[in-house]
């Protein structure tokens, strides 16, 4: 019992919702009083704060890369993820204080959203590509469930054009999710037609309205409201700086748009981006998502929503697949390897590093090093 609480706590549920969720879900009936006993037998406390000078000193870390766009509610988050325990007050002043100029832009922005509603976790699913990058060679794809709005999955790849590819992400998610949602939600590309077939293949055998072909709905991309929502929040809480990084190199003479420049840039840059990515998921799913005007929606934490639906007055509507089901439809995927750039320049630039003692890069400023090292070194050897 001590492992779920846990688990909870560092959820961000309230003390009402972890009791609720052990009697529910576990069949553990204590009262809150002897739940906050546990809790302190094991070092966990709401209101203990890190020093402000460690808050300090991460914000302005952040700053220095992708999270000069957060705001402070994202920040805080993101502070907590990184065990930083800091009161969302203090990261707003600090903000504030540091980049004021962005604070007043972020103040002053009004959103307009459009009306939605999801009966709970599972039941839909919203799949599609993100093309900001794709000039340079880094093609995004995502899906997000419809009603926790959590991040089912978030991948960078050298393109968005396989279908076996897209397929791969989905079919890995629906192992790691334990099934399939009732409903997916995609555009009319060729790349979603095996993810497609996939899903009503799932689907075939169940009875509910919406099993077989009508468990998948596809429209234009402008209209899948969800996931069209998500790109705009994820540029501007890190895919902006990428932009404007490699647009940078570009105006330098540091990138052609050639075959051989995007595959450098992949080799150098796919995975930092991907780490960007994860974390950006990581947070969004951490972070309580403020109510909205329309009652339909729920408010919450994305991750509490999606585990602990009974929260909320609904159900988990996700779809179970047996073993031969699921092997059937990896037999139609392919999955991303550890090279994250086109083989024959992976292994050319492998040599070269070896020769000159170089290794991957761990952070942006590495990444930059070794794109501009290899291209001065491997375009002369192919041209």
């Amino acid at each position: 019992m001590t492992e779920e609480i846990t688990f909870y706590f560092k959820l961000g549920m309230s003390y009402k919702d972890i009791v609720r969720s052990l009697a529910l879900r576990h069949g553990y009936v204590i009262s809150e009083r002897h739940m906050k006993r546990i809790l302190k037998l094991n070092g966990l406390f709401r209101r203990t704060f890190a020093d402000l000078n460690e808050i300090l000193g991460f914000i302005i870390d952040q700053l220095n890369g992708p999270g000069r766009l957060h705001g402070y509610r994202w920040m805080h988050t993101k502070c907590l993820e990184n065990g930083i325990r800091a009161r969302k007050e203090d990261v707003r002043i600090i903000l504030k204080e540091l980049d004021p100029e962005s604070s007043l832009l972020r103040r002053r922005r009004r959103l307009h959203r459009r009306q939605y509603f999801s009966q709970g976790p599972n039941y839909i699913w919203h799949v599609d590509s993100y093309d900001k990058l794709k000039p340079y060679g880094i093609c995004i794809n995502g899906c997000i469930d419809g009603f926790s709005r959590k991040i089912i999955w978030l991948k960078a790849a050298h393109t968005n054009s396989n279908p076996a590819i897209i397929a791969g992400y989905f079919v890995e998610s629906v192992q790691q999710t334990g099934g399939c949602p009732r409903i997916i939600r995609c555009d009319m590309g060729t790349e979603n037609v095996i993810m497609r077939d996939i899903q009503m293949f799932f689907r075939r055998n169940d009875v509910d309205e919406r099993a077989g072909a009508r468990s998948c709905i596809t429209g234009v991309s402008t209209a899948n409201q969800r996931i069209e929502s998500w790109w705009g929040l994820m540029r501007k809480e890190g895919i902006e700086f990428w932009i404007q990084f490699f647009g940078e190199l570009k105006d330098e003479g540091l990138f052609a748009g050639d075959f051989l420049d995007k595959a450098l840039l992949q080799l150098c840059f796919r995975n930092i981006i991907q780490e960007e990515l994860n974390e950006i998921a990581t947070v969004w799913n951490a972070h309580r998502i403020r109510p909205s005007a329309n009652c339909n929606v729920p408010s919450g934490i994305p991750n509490i929503m999606f585990m602990a639906p009974q929260l909320y007055g609904t159900e988990d509507f996700i779809v179970h697949q047996d073993r031969d089901d699921l092997q059937t439809a990896e037999d139609a995927c392919l999955f991303l390897s550890a090279v994250p750039c086109d083989e024959e320049v992976f292994d050319l630039c492998t040599i070269f590093m070896e020769e000159r003692h170089l290794s991957f890069p761990r952070d942006r400023q590495e990444a930059l090093e070794l794109y501009v090292e290899l291209r001065n070194v491997v375009r002369p050897q192919i041209t």
